[in-house]
């Protein structure tokens, strides 16, 4: 039952780490569950305190949270109304099935873009909107895995 267990453990870290990139999937819960699944084996027995848990947890729902709001926040920032970032989100998820990597990168630029061209924004302040949006989405990559690597190094450090 262990090794089944800890299979299911390291499908759930790397989901967890693919899911940083791909917006569908919440990236750092996963490796989350990961790390708690393998506390509950004998590979991670005695490994992880209930306060370590907790605070992985908290980390883990905080930074995902921020994702959802990063993006709109480097969107405002720079200028954007909430066209560019109805434009960000649908560009993403359009790039994302299109372009597949190269569309989650630029997908919410030309998205927040369009939004704002299409709000009747001038070129440069839909361009800068669109920069917003895609600082904020590089914001909430990075924010996701520096947390899923880190919970993917303790989770490493608790099997071997």
């Amino acid at each position: 039952m262990d090794y089944l267990l800890l299979a299911l453990a390291i499908i759930l870290i790397i989901v967890g780490l693919i899911g940083c990139v791909l917006p569908i999937i919440p990236g750092p819960p996963l490796s989350f569950l990961g790390l708690l699944t393998l506390h509950f084996t004998k590979f991670g027995e005695g490994e992880y305190t209930t306060n370590f848990l907790l605070i992985l947890a908290l980390i883990a729902t905080v930074v995902t949270v921020l994702d959802f709001v990063v993006p709109v926040w480097g969107t405002k920032k720079f200028g954007g109304t909430k066209a560019g970032m109805w434009g960000a989100t649908i560009g993403l998820i359009i790039g994302m099935i299109f372009l597949g990597p190269l569309g989650l990168i630029f997908g919410p630029l030309v998205g927040a873009i369009i939004g704002e061209s299409i709000k009747g924004a001038n070129n440069k302040d839909a361009f800068r909107a669109g920069l917003g949006a895609f600082f904020g989405f590089l914001m909430g990559v990075g924010l996701k895995l520096a947390a899923s690597v880190y919970i993917t190094w303790h989770f490493i450090k608790g099997v071997f």
